[in-house]
């Protein structure tokens, strides 16, 4: 009697209708997204290169499934906020700086049933604001700007539909972010190559229109 109710049970299984993305839905998720700074820099007046750290906020994408496997997506987020240190001179707290790193990708979805793996390939624009030194070194450096950044972006991820509407979603993205750090340095203009680069990182749920 077991064996007939477990063989009931797997043909059960087996028969229901998967729970596959299907061209023209379309896809919102909302979750977490760490922003992981992998940065470098010019020597910054023989004190070392910037350090910038970490950051979680509210991440957005939403996805058009343009045909059952390939899709397009904009990632968005509220903004980032990154605290520019001095590590080699022992400086922790230089700088704030904000950011919103829109970006736009195309999508492969592997499989077709409840589990969709994906990859991803696409550009970002990442837009800095609200900078300012918080250690002003004495009065020896101001007026500080970042200059926005356009770059390349890839991602890899995965959704696991939970019914026709709900998914949940696990992603990772590498940003190629470069930029130029302005500032004053003892009342001249100074200009600072930097690397950000992040992997983002990102954990939500996800709804299917």
């Amino acid at each position: 009697m077991k064996t007939k109710l477990l063989s009931l049970a797997l043909l059960s299984a087996l028969s229901a209708p998967a729970l596959a993305h299907d061209a023209g839905d379309f896809i919102v998720r909302v979750g977490a997204a760490t922003v992981a700074p992998n940065e470098s820099s010019e020597d910054v007046a023989t004190l070392g290169e910037f350090a910038v750290d970490d950051n979680t906020q509210l991440g957005l994408n939403f996805t058009y499934m343009v045909t059952n496997n390939f899709g397009v997506e904009l990632l968005a987020a509220t903004p980032f906020s990154h605290e520019v240190t001095l590590p080699e001179a022992g400086i922790n707290k230089l700088a704030k700086v904000k950011h919103l790193p829109p970006t736009l990708m195309a999508q492969y979805y592997f499989g077709s049933g409840n589990l969709r793996p994906y990859i991803g390939a696409g550009v970002n624009m990442t837009v800095f604001f609200d900078e300012k030194f918080t250690d002003d070194l004495g009065g020896a450096v101001s007026d500080l700007d970042v200059d926005t950044s356009f770059g390349l972006a890839g991602q890899v991820g995965i959704d696991y539909k939970l019914n026709d509407q709900w998914l949940v979603n696990a992603s990772v993205w590498y940003i190629d972010i470069g930029t130029d750090v302005n500032f004053k340095l003892g009342g001249d203009q100074t200009s600072i190559k930097t690397d950000i680069d992040p992997w983002v990182y990102m954990v939500s749920v996800g709804y299917t229109f």
